[in-house]
């Protein structure tokens, strides 16, 4: 029962990128000079992104390797 939580509270953190904010340093910098919203975004997206493709496929690994293990 812990271990469907927390893959589901998981999940939900996955699924919903646009509630998380990440910028690097320099990035913050280029963009504030700007004052461009719409290319903040897309770097904030980017990023988001670029960052939740290896917690998915780590997730998926030890979900297989479970799942072996169980049965």
């Amino acid at each position: 029962m812990k271990q469907t939580s927390f893959l589901i509270v998981f999940i939900l953190c996955l699924i919903t990128p646009q509630l998380l904010e990440a910028q690097c340093a320099m990035c913050r910098a280029v963009l504030e000079s700007e004052g461009s919203v719409k290319t903040a975004e897309g770097i904030n997206n980017g990023i988001v992104y670029l960052m939740a493709i290896p917690y998915i496929l780590v997730g998926g690994l030890f979900y297989f390797v479970y799942r072996k293990m169980r049965s």
